[in-house]
């Protein structure tokens, strides 16, 4: 879903379990490093040695990257590419779409490999895209039903214009 734009309500339960099962997935994958972007580019979870990067930069890169080869998918006649993989001298990044809405990236090195890495990250985005729904559903409740990914969806023209009144 490449027009997904997310405005990600978190609450502290889902926070700590997608953080838990970033964590299982760096243990698992025998990686250096797990991040969960969203699809505009925000950080929403980091584990492993991440001190010396610039994780800002590497989230908005990440999504940059996301809708570019989103690009070339359509003009190939595809929907996306879900799962894309760079490989350099000594680290390897893999990068996936979990559930259409977030971006999860993998770093690793020699220590692991590709094949390891895509088994991880399958069963580990599984449980983020139950958690994601787990979320979608909770933001629904608290918002009376309203849509989830709009905070905005339930205030009306007449509410704004009585608060500049």
């Amino acid at each position: 879903m490449l027009g997904y734009q997310s405005s990600l309500v978190m609450y502290d339960e889902e926070y700590q379990r997608i953080v838990e099962g970033a964590d299982k997935l760096l243990r698992e994958s025998n990686a250096k490093s797990v991040f969960l972007v969203d699809r505009n580019g925000q950080l929403i979870a980091a584990t492993g040695e991440t001190e010396h990067l610039d994780t800002t930069s590497l989230a908005s890169l990440t999504a940059g990257n996301i809708a570019a080869t989103g690009g070339l998918a359509k003009l190939i006649g595809e929907k996306e590419f879900s799962i894309l993989f760079h490989e350099g001298e000594k680290d390897n990044i893999h990068i996936s779409i979990v559930g259409g809405r977030v971006i999860l990236v993998v770093i690793f090195d020699q220590r692991s490999s590709l094949g390891l890495v895509r088994l991880r990250v399958k069963k580990a985005s599984e449980e983020f895209d139950r958690t994601l729904e787990a979320l979608d559903r909770k933001s629904a409740e608290e918002s009376g039903g309203g849509d989830p990914q709009n905070p905005f969806a339930e205030i009306t023209d007449d509410d704004i214009d009585n608060l500049f009144r």
